[in-house]
C-alpha cells in the first residue's frame, strides 16, 4: 500500500480527496498546515500532494524545497486555485511532477496519482508496503528496517491474502480453502493459530477478529 501525504488547508476538500484516495487503496495522511507537513518530512512517503497557497506562512513551494533537500525522487503534485503559467513553471523548476488547478475532480486527481505511481514505482509491482514492512511477492521475502523476517510458507500465504484484500473480511472456512486447499479436513482452529503466529512475528499488522466469523486486515 502506497502512502500519500495530502497538504490542503480546505478541510472539506481534504476530506473528500482523502475518501477517493483511500477507495483507490492508498494510505492517506492529511495536513492542514504547512509547518506540520514540514515536520513530517523524513518519514516514509510515496507521493506528496501540496496546495501552493496555505493558510499559514508556509507555502507549497517552501514544503517542496524541504522535501527535495532530503529526497530528490519522491513524486510531488501541486494543486492551486491559480491557473497561471508562472506557477506551473516554478513548480517544475522546484521538482514537481504534476500540477492541477482548482477546482478539480477528485477522480482526475486519483488518475494522476495512479499514473505517477505506475511510472515511478514500475519496478515495485511485485512489492507491497504495509506499515513498516516491505513484502516482495516474487522473492517471497519480508523486511522491516532492512532486516528480513522469517515466515513459514503458510504464514506468508496468509499475509499475502490479507494484504491483497485490505478491509475485506474472510471467514475461517474461506481462509482454510485459500491457504490449506479444498482437500483439508482438519479443524478451522488452525486458522486462529496461524493468525496468532503471524501477529507475533509482525505486530504492526492490524488484523481484526470478526466475532463468530473470521478476520480482516485494515
Amino acid at each position: 500500500m502506497y502512502t500519500i501525504c495530502l497538504v490542503e488547508d480546505e478541510k472539506n476538500l481534504s476530506d473528500i480527496v482523502k475518501v477517493y484516495l483511500e477507495k483507490a487503496n492508498y494510505k492517506v495522511i492529511t495536513f492542514y498546515k504547512g509547518e506540520d507537513a514540514i515536520d513530517y518530512i523524513g518519514n516514509n512517503v510515496d507521493i506528496w500532494i501540496l496546495d501552493i497557497m496555505l493558510a499559514d506562512d508556509v507555502s507549497g513551494y517552501d514544503i517542496i524545497k524541504k522535501i527535495r533537500a532530503q529526497d530528490q525522487s519522491v513524486p510531488v503534485i501541486f494543486t492551486s486555485a491559480r491557473d497561471q503559467e508562472i506557477d506551473k513553471i516554478l513548480g517544475l523548476e522546484l521538482g514537481s511532477d504534476d500540477y492541477i488547478t482548482k477546482p478539480y475532480s477528485s477522480k482526475e486527481l486519483v488518475l494522476r496519482v495512479n499514473n505517477i505511481i505506475k511510472r515511478v514505482y514500475k519496478n515495485d509491482e511485485n512489492k507491497i508496503k504495509y506499515a513498516c514492512y516491505e513484502i516482495d511477492l516474487e522473492k517471497r521475502t519480508i523486511s522491516k528496517d532492512n532486516k528480513e523476517l522469517k515466515l513459514t510458507t503458510l504464514e506468508f500465504n496468509l499475509l499475502v491474502l490479507l494484504l491483497q484484500n485490505i478491509n475485506k473480511g474472510f471467514s475461517r472456512d474461506e481462509i482454510l480453502n485459500q491457504i490449506w486447499g479444498d482437500d483439508y479436513f482438519g479443524t478451522d482452529r488452525v486458522v486462529d493459530d496461524l493468525i496468532r503466529r503471524l501477529r507475533k512475528k509482525m505486530p504492526k499488522l492490524n488484523i481484526n477478529a470478526i466475532y463468530g466469523y473470521g478476520y480482516r486486515l485494515s
